[in-house]
C-alpha cells in the first residue's frame, strides 16, 4: 500500500489541484436544487416538496441534454491546448457559445410545448402538479443563462483554469438561498410565493451568473492568446461536428442515467406524496455526492485529454488510476456517512415523520450505491478526455434502462416492496455501469501503449 501510495502520489497531488475546484463548482449546480429543497420542504409543506421532486425528474431529463452537449467542448480545449494550438481554442469557444446559446432555446421550447403539457398525464397527484408547473416554467426560463454560463466554465476547465467557476457558483449559491428565503417564506412585506418563489431566485442566480463569467474570460489577461481568433458569431461546419461529435453521445449518457433516475421518480410518485418526498430528500442528498464525484470526473478528463492530445499515454493511464483511487475514497468516506446518519440528514428536509422515516432506508441503498456512482462517472469522464464515447454511450443505456430500470419496476411496483424495492434496481445498474466502463478503459488505453 505505501508503494502504491508512493508511486501515485503526484498524480494525486495534481489531480486534486485540479479537481477540488471543480467539485466545488459541480456541487453548487446541485446545491441549488438542495437549496430549493430544503427552502420548500422547512417553510412550505410535504406537497410543495413533493412538487420539486417531480419537476426535477423531468427537468433534469431535458437540462441535462443541455449540459452533456457544452461539455464536449472541454476534452476538445484540452487537447488542442495539449497541442499547443491556442488559435483552435478560441474558434472552438466561438461555436460552442452559438452551439450553446440555441441549445438552451430550444430546450426552453421543449420544455414550455412539450413537459408543461405532459405533467398533468403522469397520473400524479393533483395538488402536486398545481405547486409544479409555475415552478417547472421558471426553471426552463433558467436553462439559457445556465448554458452561457457552462460555455465559458468548460472552456476555461478545459484550460485548466478551475478556481474563477467555482468562486462563482459559490456566490450565485448564497444569492439563491437568500432570494428564495425572501421570497417562498413573503419576507420584508412580499406575499409568501411558496415553490414559484425558488424558481425566480435560481432564474436570478443563474442569469447573474453567466454574466459574471462571461465577464471573466474576455476581461482576464490570461485568455487573450486563446481569444485571438474568437468572433461572437462565429459558427462553421467543421468544428460544430467536432463539438457535436463528443457532446451529443455525452448527452445521450447523460439522458439515459438522469431518465432512468426520473423514471424511478414518477414510478415511486405513483404509490404516493409520503414516498415521492421522501424519494426527493434521499435522492437529493445521494446527487450532492454525485456531483462531487462528476467534479473529479471533469479533472479527469481535463488530465486525460491533455495527455492523450501531447500522446503521453503512460501518464494517461497513470493519471486515471489516480482519479479511480480518489473517487472510490471519497465515496466511501460518503457512504459511511449517509448510512451511520441517515436517520438525522431527513431533518435538513422536513419535519414530516412518516418522510423521514422512509427516506432513512433510502439513505441505507444510496449509501451503497455511492462507490458505483463514482466509479461509473469516473470512467465516464476519462474516455471522454480520450474521445472515446460512443461505446460508453450504449453502455449507460444497457446498465440503466435494460438493467436498472426494469428490475426497480420488477421489485418496487410487480412485487410491491415500494421505493426500497426501485432503488434496489437503480443500485444494481449503476454496478453494471461501473463495471463495463472500467474494462473499456482498460482496454483502450492498452491499446495505446502498444
Amino acid at each position: 500500500m505505501q508503494k502504491k501510495f508512493t508511486q501515485y502520489k503526484p498524480y494525486y497531488k495534481s489531480s486534486l489541484k485540479l479537481a477540488i475546484p471543480v467539485v466545488i463548482s459541480q456541487l453548487g449546480n446541485t446545491l441549488v436544487q438542495t437549496a430549493d429543497s430544503i427552502i420548500i420542504g422547512q417553510f412550505a409543506g410535504t406537497d410543495q416538496l413533493a412538487a420539486v421532486s417531480l419537476v426535477g425528474s423531468l427537468f433534469t431529463v431535458i437540462l441535462v441534454i443541455g449540459l452533456g452537449i457544452s461539455y464536449g467542448l472541454t476534452p476538445l480545449i484540452a487537447q488542442e491546448n495539449g497541442r499547443k494550438n491556442y488559435g483552435e481554442c478560441g474558434r472552438l469557444l466561438s461555436n460552442s457559445l452559438i452551439i450553446n446559446i440555441t441549445t438552451g432555446i430550444l430546450l426552453f421550447l421543449l420544455i414550455y410545448f412539450g413537459s408543461m403539457l405532459a405533467i398533468d398525464h403522469l397520473d400524479q397527484s393533483p395538488e402536486v402538479v398545481k405547486y409544479a408547473k409555475p415552478f417547472l416554467l421558471l426553471l426552463g426560463i433558467s436553462i439559457i443563462p445556465l448554458m452561457v454560463f457552462n460555455t465559458f466554465k468548460q472552456f476555461t476547465e478545459g484550460l485548466s483554469f478551475t478556481k474563477q467557476a467555482m468562486t462563482i457558483s459559490i456566490w450565485g449559491n448564497v444569492i439563491n438561498i437568500g432570494i428564495g428565503i425572501i421570497l417562498v417564506k413573503g419576507f420584508f412585506g412580499i406575499q409568501p410565493m411558496g415553490v414559484r418563489g425558488v424558481g425566480i431566485s435560481t432564474l436570478i442566480d443563474r442569469c447573474l451568473m453567466a454574466i459574471a463569467m462571461g465577464l471573466f474570460v474576455f476581461r482576464s489577461g490570461r485568455f487573450k492568446p486563446y481569444l485571438q481568433h474568437f468572433k461572437l458569431f462565429f459558427i462553421d461546419k467543421i468544428r460544430t461536428v467536432r463539438i457535436f461529435k463528443i457532446g451529443l453521445p455525452v448527452a445521450m449518457q447523460s439522458v439515459f442515467e438522469i431518465s432512468a433516475f426520473s423514471a424511478a421518480a414518477l414510478l415511486i410518485g405513483t404509490i404516493g406524496a409520503v414516498q415521492q418526498a421522501a424519494h426527493q430528500v434521499a435522492i437529493n442528498l445521494a446527487s450532492m455526492t454525485y456531483m462531487m464525484a462528476s467534479g473529479i470526473a471533469a479533472a479527469a478528463a481535463i488530465k486525460t485529454g491533455n495527455n492523450y492530445g501531447s500522446q503521453n499515454f503512460k501518464e494517461l493511464r497513470q493519471y486515471a488510476f489516480s482519479s479511480y483511487h480518489i473517487v472510490i475514497l471519497f465515496m466511501s468516506a460518503t457512504a459511511l456517512l449517509f448510512i451511520t446518519c441517515n436517520h438525522l440528514l431527513p431533518w435538513l428536509y422536513t419535519s414530516d415523520k412518516n418522510v423521514i422515516a422512509i427516506a432513512s432506508q433510502l439513505l441505507i441503498f444510496a449509501g451503497l450505491f455511492q462507490l458505483f456512482d463514482g466509479s461509473q462517472v469516473v470512467g465516464l469522464g476519462i474516455l471522454r478526455g480520450m474521445g472515446d464515447v460512443n461505446i460508453p454511450t450504449l453502455i449507460t443505456f444497457l446498465a440503466y434502462w435494460v438493467v436498472g430500470l426494469p428490475v426497480g419496476y420488477l421489485l418496487g411496483i410487480y412485487f410491491n416492496f415500494g421505493a426500497m424495492g426501485v432503488w434496489t434496481g437503480l443500485t444494481l445498474g449503476l454496478l453494471v455501469s461501473a463495471v463495463l466502463l472500467y474494462l473499456r478503459f482498460n482496454k483502450q488505453s492498452k491499446k495505446l501503449l502498444v
